[in-house]
């Protein structure tokens, strides 16, 4: 079966939302998801439409007001009705943390989302290391051998390669997903992540020239 690969930030809101279905998803279709944290400010700068201080009121008001109530309850995913008073701090720390476990052979589909979820439901500042340790030691982890890790020249060093793999590969959001060399941008394109590990679309990505 086809693996998922997996391009996100362990700060964003609509990685969050989508975090539990995919989860599901690749269960179902036993399928491995390929965690690529990623430095979404250096992607978005990149390859995005512009950072959300760049929307117009009623854009902004759209896209992270009512779209998050909305998806929020769809998703059974409970958020705190506001910006996390963290959410600008470097991610470096946490997304160095998911690598240092994928690098030590742990499965860190519940740690990526323990941090998605505390962050977004309990405005959790995730460059603070206590907080990711406590994060850790619930979802039955060692915290310690990740942090430690986290900002090592290795794993700094697939932090970087994540990036500018996103980047080559046109990726301009979190979370982004990859099948059979198909992309799916957006949580809100999961259930055709399903179905394309079913039944690949026709087409292919990138167009061709």
């Amino acid at each position: 079966m086809a693996d998922i690969e997996y391009f996100y930030s362990a700060h964003s809101v609509f990685t969050y939302f989508g975090s539990a279905r995919l989860m599901e998803i690749a269960r179902a279709a036993d399928s491995r998801i390929i965690h690529k944290p990623i430095d979404l400010n250096r992607v978005v700068e990149t390859n995005g439409p512009g950072w959300t201080g760049s929307l117009t009121p009623a854009r902004h008001a759209y896209f992270f007001g009512r779209e998050i109530e909305r998806w929020a309850e769809v998703r059974n995913a409970p958020v705190m009705g506001r910006r996390p008073a963290h959410h600008d701090n470097d991610m470096t720390l946490a997304n160095g943390m998911l690598i240092a476990g994928i690098k030590q052979g742990i499965n860190v589909d519940t740690l990526a989302h323990a941090m998605l979820e505390a962050h977004w439901r309990d405005d959790a500042d995730l460059a603070d290391a206590k907080t990711l340790a406590t994060l850790g030691q619930k979802v039955g982890l060692d915290p310690a051998p990740l942090l430690d890790a986290a900002l090592s020249p290795e794993t700094q060093a697939v932090y970087e390669a994540n990036t500018q793999e996103a980047i080559c590969r046109s990726v301009f959001g979190s979370p982004t997903y990859f099948v059979h060399g198909d992309m799916f941008y957006g949580q809100d394109r999961l259930e055709l992540v399903e179905r394309t590990l079913k039944q690949p679309f026709a087409g292919t990505w990138p167009p061709p020239d």
